[in-house]
């Protein structure tokens, strides 16, 4: 498929199919440097899955001293590196959202580099913002989950004392229960969606913590079903990936007398068990960039939709970069793109100085303040 010129970028507002095919067409394109991109943070995990796994399973069959603190600490171990994949896993997620931004507004190239140098310039900002973002989505999931059990429960009350038929009963109980975790499902996205877009206000807006979660919360209102399609679709895109590698391991493990369908993994030779968190990290490594994408997708496609951002690129294109103002006030038009290093602000001109803007000279190509 021809790669589409900077201008002739479409920044229409995209509904979720649009959203889905963008994201796969543009993984597509840079499927290689998207793996680069999504690796580091999953082998991490994967190394610390692993380590756990073993440790895990020699911690129930040891019974020396030694041997048992020593599989403790492999254990604590394991958790600390498997848990700390996954937060660098949202940090370059953040680190990737300039990248990627630019990308799709001026056809830079995406490069794994260029992710990591922005994920390391605002890494304990991106570190804050996960980890406040987790707590409030994990406090969010706990609530829901409370109020989903509680509701299921009266429902399900409600039809045994009311004594319908048994197949009746089944029927309206499965019923009850879709509706209800659908509920459940649309309120929780509509909690969590709202600090989704906080990784790319901080690297694309340059704001700080706080900031970024006060305006991804402004820009994210409307968005649920685009964004339940996008986790949806990745989920069943991973799972689909996760099969495809699981079966060929899973026909050889059943030739040498392993059971790939019993859920205690802990009867599974070390081998296996090894061999089976790796493929599903690898999985999770060939899919991460799609979520990747369709965040920082979703992101421009909101403000387009709320700020007239398509409007705001054209007037760039035809204008160049916004001018400073005096006094370090705040232009009315944001720049696309932040600048990483903000320039002191200009002073007020005195009264026997006329009165005009410092010379600056801008970076070639210099456009929104992207150089």
């Amino acid at each position: 498929m021809a790669t589409l010129a900077v201008n002739q970028l479409p920044l229409a507002p995209l509904g979720a199919g649009d959203l889905i095919d963008r994201a796969v067409r543009l993984y597509r394109r840079h499927f290689t440097t998207l793996i680069r991109i999504a690796a580091p943070p999953v082998v991490i995990s994967a190394a610390g899955g692993v380590l756990t796994s073993i440790s895990w399973r020699a911690l129930m069959a040891t019974s020396s001293e030694t041997s048992l603190a020593l599989y403790i600490l492999m254990l604590i171990v394991g958790l600390l590196l498997w848990f700390g994949g996954m937060i660098l896993n949202m940090i370059v997620l953040g680190g990737a959202a300039r990248n990627l931004v630019s990308h799709l507004l001026w056809d830079e190239p995406v490069s794994a580099r260029a992710t990591y140098r922005n994920a390391r310039e605002r890494f304990w900002g991106l570190l804050g913002a996960t980890v406040i973002v987790g707590i409030l989505d994990s406090i969010a999931f706990v609530i829901i989950f409370y109020i989903w059990l509680l509701i299921f429960g009266i429902v399900a009350f409600g039809i045994v004392m009311l004594q319908f038929p048994g197949i009746v009963s089944a029927i309206l109980s499965i019923l009850a229960g879709v509706m209800i975790t659908l509920g459940a499902l649309w309120l929780f996205f509509l909690i969590a969606g709202r600090f989704v877009y906080v990784p790319q206000v901080m690297l694309v807006e340059g704001k700080g913590v706080f900031d970024s979660l006060s305006r991804s919360a402004s820009l994210a209102s409307g968005n649920i079903k685009r964004l339940m399609a996008m986790v949806f679709f990745s989920i069943f895109a991973t799972y689909s990936a996760l099969m495809i590698l699981l079966v060929p391991l899973g026909w050889y493990g059943y030739l040498n007398g392993i059971d790939p369908f019993q859920l205690n993994s802990q009867s599974w030779p070390a081998w296996y068990a090894i061999s089976y968190e790796v493929v599903v990290q690898l999985s999770s490594i060939l899919l991460t960039p799609v979520w990747m994408l369709g965040l920082s997708l979703l992101y421009v496609d909101e403000r387009v939709r709320h700020e007239g951002y398509d409007i705001e690129l054209l007037a760039a294109r035809r204008l160049g970069e916004i001018p400073r103002l005096y006094g370090g006030h705040q232009a009315p038009i944001v720049p696309a793109l932040a600048q990483g290093v903000t320039a002191p602000p200009a002073p007020y001109p005195s009264y026997n100085q006329p009165m005009r803007p410092t010379p600056r000279r801008p970076p070639p190509g210099s456009t929104l303040g992207l150089g």
